[in-house]
């Protein structure tokens, strides 16, 4: 894509992928820049993300550092879904996680293209968790730095009630899975999600919300016309991963997490997974 191209002629160590959305504070650079030059394992790191209007709570796209799910739900230090936690200082260690924010992403600039950069078919939504998972997959570290904090507006490049963002999230979910799981658990994996998706189309459909149903099975049904062409991307992935099994993507489903054992902070989720 055009994005990674025009990174392609930039000579740094670092790069940092910054949303027009975003302001910035004091020191946010250095903060980040000083953990990563610490372990040239860290492959990548994100601030702290605050909301722009309401700057004693996190921000949905990032928080305090990004995790997923097995089914490939992602969630953040900070918020879980739409629950979105006031910043009380609760999660303020350096600590290493899945993904890091497309909002502020401090990236390896050699490693950046050495994976292969974003992921353009994704579009605006999740290409950072590909890019991440990528990472994780070479063996590298991913971390969020809390003493530097940001300011995201939120929902610049689509509305959070955009039913085409609803599209892409349900798309891009599938193909996440897809591109990344190794071979043995991908398809009893994805079986699982795209029942999950069915639920949640009827769900729509049973609230009268057909746009929003229309979009879940218009996610599938573009998702298995991409497949194809996505087995190449598949193998390039898999033939360049390590075998390794991630500490960071948590066992256990989120979706049974949270709406059925009231799982709504991400500090009621220490017993699942270590960090």
């Amino acid at each position: 894509g055009g994005y990674n191209k025009a990174l392609d002629q930039i000579e740094a160590d670092y790069f940092v992928l910054l949303n027009s959305d975003v302001e910035v504070t004091e020191n946010w650079l250095e903060s980040v820049i000083n953990v990563m030059e610490e372990d040239n394992n860290i492959a990548a790191a994100q601030p702290k993300i605050k909301a722009f209007h309401h700057k004693d709570n996190f921000e949905y796209a990032g928080a305090a550092g990004g995790f997923i799910d097995y089914l490939g739900y992602p969630f953040c230090r900070g918020r879980i879904f739409n629950e979105i936690e006031k910043d009380e200082g609760q999660y303020n260690s350096v600590i290493d996680v899945f993904w890091c924010t497309g909002a502020a992403l401090f990236i390896r600039s050699e490693l950046f293209l050495k994976a292969g950069g974003l992921d353009e078919h994704f579009f605006a939504h999740m290409e950072e968790i590909d890019l991440c998972w990528r990472l994780n997959s070479k063996g590298y570290r991913l971390v969020c730095v809390p003493e530097s904090v940001v300011y995201h507006l939120g929902g610049g490049t689509l509305p959070n009630a955009s039913h085409h963002k609803l599209y892409l999230n349900f798309r891009n979910s599938l193909l996440l899975l897809y591109k990344n799981l190794p071979a043995k658990i991908l398809k009893s994996t994805l079986l699982k999600r795209k029942l999950l998706d069915g639920v949640a189309a009827m769900q729509f459909l049973a609230k009268l919300q057909f746009k929003k149903c229309f979009a879940v099975l218009k996610a599938h049904k573009d998702y298995y016309s991409m497949v194809k062409t996505y087995r190449v991307k598949r193998e390039e992935v898999q033939n360049d991963i390590l075998r390794k099994s991630h500490s960071t993507i948590l066992g256990k489903s989120m979706v049974y997490l949270y709406f059925f054992k009231r799982k709504k902070r991400f500090s009621d989720l220490k017993h699942f997974f270590k960090i």
